[in-house]
């Protein structure tokens, strides 16, 4: 599987509260059934999960489609798809 291959989790973003400084491991595959983070359903794929820290305790919107031009987060991407 190549990353051509994303599955579009959902056309909307998350809205997940994030602790700052705790890190997390968001899906870049689409496939998690832990969406948005990751639970290994990427293995024997080319895809990684992408780790960030929270930068402060906050509710973030993840991307849910995949397509973002800012992973983690949404920026609006699902809306052309």
């Amino acid at each position: 599987m190549s990353k051509d291959d994303v599955v579009i989790a959902r056309k909307s973003p998350y809205p997940v509260d994030v602790t700052e400084g705790k890190t997390y491991f968001w899906c870049t595959c689409g496939r998690s059934q832990d969406q948005p983070f990751c639970d290994g359903a990427h293995q024997g794929t080319d895809f990684e999960p992408m780790m960030f820290i929270a930068d402060k305790t906050d509710k973030v919107y993840l991307c849910g489609c995949k397509h973002s031009t800012r992973p983690p987060f949404c920026d609006g991407s699902h809306q052309k798809l």
